[in-house]
């Protein structure tokens, strides 16, 4: 049984108010799902901008339309910019795009660009002197990946913008996911190359909900599916996992540099959710990290999650649901950002670590 199946199942059960015992029945009736990325939840567009110089770049998810969103950070070394605003009891009450971008603070000036080319489009909050784009920002760092002088600006994020489709995600080594890393802990460290990744469902009703995750983590990335560590510390060979949780029950002293890490995601739905209900499903969504990364929303991570509900659904959403929904597709959002990764020379992938077994 999958989740979707066993999350079904256990919402049939509360309904009917007993345990089935036919379940290879009650499972034949499930409706059926379909996978998409986080443009398939219509009103999303996603952009990326690559720096040439070195591996860095930032990520822009347009909603031109405006979107009512909502934040949660998890991480206790953030970079981020206009994320007070999302704050239930504040004004303000749809965004028109988030940036996610590397370079660390630096990188936030990536936001002034997408607000330049959304003014251009006549898009944003109306004020008497015009309109004013919302655009909320984080970043994470990936500053020792080259040279660290070169991060994105408000030209990388005007490019972005300009660039943003609706056609799938481009996944993996690209935009803020460029010069992420995972695997931190430890000294010297051996950390593996990870990306940008992104994955969602659609319901038979309609209902979208969908994750894209640039994964930055200090800590391993692990498929909960297998309970094995599929990117992460290496071991002297370069090769082998090393696997944190046994270094930590052991007594390890993990060593890491505070903020020089951090995992950024967005989710997006066609659910139509006040801000306090997006801002609950972004908590609800930090659970597929908690579930693929370990260790989670620690000391020396930024990890941030953005919710987007874009309201095209019209029929009644089960919050609790859709929070279960969010999470599921966002620990799949992270293994998708480690397995779609590019290496680089002394960062090898977790391709690169499969073609060597070869």
């Amino acid at each position: 049984m999958n989740f979707l199946q066993a999350i079904t199942v256990y919402f049939l059960i509360l309904s009917i108010g007993f345990f089935p015992t036919d379940i290879a029945k009650l499972l034949a009736e499930i409706p059926s799902t379909s996978t998409i990325t986080l443009t398939g939840v219509e009103g999303v567009k996603v952009g990326h901008d690559t720096l040439t110089g070195r591996p860095t770049g930032c990520t822009v998810i347009l909603v031109g339309e405006g979107a009512v969103a909502g934040v949660d950070v998890r991480g206790s070394s953030p970079g981020t910019r206009e994320t007070d605003l999302l704050d239930p009891v504040n004004t303000v009450q749809k965004v028109h795009a988030i940036v996610l971008t590397g370079g660390s603070a630096f990188g936030l000036d990536a936001a002034s660009g997408v607000m330049r080319y959304l003014e251009e489009k006549g898009i944003g909050f109306e004020t008497a002197g015009g309109p004013v784009p919302i655009v909320p920002a984080a970043n994470l760092y990936d500053l020792t990946v080259g040279e660290g002088r070169l991060r994105p600006d408000a030209e990388s994020g005007y490019r972005a913008a300009k660039a943003a489709t609706s056609d799938p995600v481009k996944e993996g080594s690209v935009g803020a996911g460029a010069g992420a890393t995972v695997g931190k802990l430890g000294n010297p460290f051996k950390p593996m190359k990870s990306g940008v990744g992104s994955y969602g469902v659609v319901m038979e009703d309609g209902l979208a909900v969908a994750a894209l995750v640039a994964v930055n983590a200090v800590g391993d990335v692990v498929d909960p599916a297998t309970n094995q560590v599929i990117a992460g510390m290496r071991g002297e060979d370069g090769k082998s996992m090393v696997d944190v949780r046994r270094l930590i029950r052991r007594g390890f002293q993990v060593r890491g540099s505070f903020g020089e890490n951090t995992t950024l995601g967005v989710i997006a739905t066609n659910a139509a959710l006040t801000k306090a209900q997006a801002t609950k499903i972004a908590q609800m969504a930090h659970d597929g990290f908690a579930r693929t990364i370990y260790p989670a929303h620690t000391p020396l991570d930024g990890d941030t999650i953005f919710t987007l509900a874009t309201g095209g659904y019209e029929n009644e959403v089960n919050l609790l649901a859709l929070g279960a929904l969010a999470a599921e597709v966002t620990a799949e959002a992270v293994l998708r950002g480690v397995r779609m990764a590019e290496g680089l020379p002394g960062i090898p992938s977790v391709q690169d670590l499969k073609s060597g077994e070869e």
